[in-house]
């Protein structure tokens, strides 16, 4: 293919998914056709089936757009010099800020995730995944370092992912949308400063 053509479908896409989160926000996944998201795309539906096999596969582009920079941010922080016990605190921080924050801002967008979430759809898995392996990898340096006790990696992993449930999965924040921020993010903070206690006592 030539690169004009991957630069005009690179477009088409990128057109298509900015018309699919308008009609998103204003409508909901339900109230949402591919016809609508056509005639804003500027083309025919059967075009947009070109790019798009189904409408779900179009609406799961919309989600996975949002969540590239979650996930690029969380890799940059794992990635850095600091000390895995800051690395892992700022990470399960930007994870919930994000959320949260998208929650507020764009609700039928978040909703999208809470389903993908919730039907473990392969969107959901490779998010997770990525975010995963990020955690992990900051608890890997952190038995290396010395700042966390190496006992056993599957059980820090679990540790983290039990004790911030209510922090860091869709369905949790989505629970918690009437409850203050300030009030969450301050449980979020409690509930953190334990995790590390435990994981560098070796105690869990």
């Amino acid at each position: 293919m030539a690169i004009d053509d991957k630069e005009q479908n690179l477009a088409a896409d990128l057109r298509i998914v900015e018309a699919a989160a308008g009609f998103l926000r204003r409508f909901g996944p339900r109230r949402t056709t591919v016809v609508d998201i056509a005639e804003a795309a500027g083309m025919s539906h059967a075009n947009v089936y070109r790019y798009f096999p189904s409408k779900a596969a179009l609406l799961g582009e919309v989600t996975s757009a949002w969540l590239r920079p979650i996930e690029a941010e969380v890799r940059v922080i794992a990635e850095g010099p600091d000390p895995a016990p800051d690395k892992l605190e700022r990470i399960l921080f930007a994870i919930h800020r994000s959320y949260r924050d998208k929650l507020e801002r764009d609700p039928q967008l978040f909703r999208l995730l809470v389903q993908a979430a919730e039907t473990n759809s392969s969107i959901a898995r490779k998010h997770r995944g990525r975010l995963q392996g990020a955690v992990q990898r900051t608890i890997e340096e952190g038995f290396a370092q010395g700042s966390f006790q190496a006992i056993d990696l599957r059980r820090a992993l679990a540790l983290v992912f039990d004790l911030t449930h209510r922090f860091v999965h869709p369905t949790a924040i989505a629970l918690d949308v009437t409850t203050p921020r300030s009030a969450i993010d301050l449980r979020a903070s409690r509930v953190t400063r334990l995790l590390l206690q435990a994981l560098g006592t070796g105690r869990y």
